[in-house]
């Protein structure tokens, strides 16, 4: 088993809105990064196993870094993510309403683009792409 650091080619980021609650934040966060495991299974690693050959699900096999910004910074990295094609997932201040999927979609579905109350996203890609759609942000404290 090699003892070096593993350093992987791309990156996955959360960036919040930095007015949210604390309780909001996590909230947001574990939404955002449900949908990347999903649209990019190579994030995946393999599922865990204790000492006592009990299992676990597996998990990401990167870190997850978040970040922090305010309603324009976060606009103005949604519009990055676009413009590069990369993986993202989007959470609305709308969301914060509903209570299940189905209403998510709608509410979600409701808004045009340019019109979305974004409270956070996360975004999957290289790590070049991924630095410059965060310009603007801050690591989260």
């Amino acid at each position: 088993m090699s003892t070096e650091p593993m350093r992987f080619d791309t990156k996955i980021a959360v960036l919040l809105r930095a007015d949210l609650e604390p309780w909001q934040r996590l909230n947001v966060t574990a939404f955002l990064v449900s949908g990347l495991g999903t649209a990019v299974p190579e994030v995946i690693g393999e599922p865990y196993e204790d000492a006592d050959g009990v299992q676990y699900l597996p998990m990401f096999r990167q870190p997850v870094l978040v970040f922090e910004g305010t309603k324009e910074t976060l606009t103005a990295a949604h519009g990055r993510a676009l413009s590069r094609a990369l993986p993202r997932s989007l959470f609305t201040s709308d969301l914060f309403a509903t209570g299940n999927d189905r209403d998510n979609r709608a509410a979600v579905r409701a808004v045009g683009t340019g019109d979305l109350d974004l409270v956070g996203m996360a975004v999957h890609g290289p790590k070049n792409a991924v630095d410059k759609v965060l310009k603007g942000a801050r690591m989260h404290p």
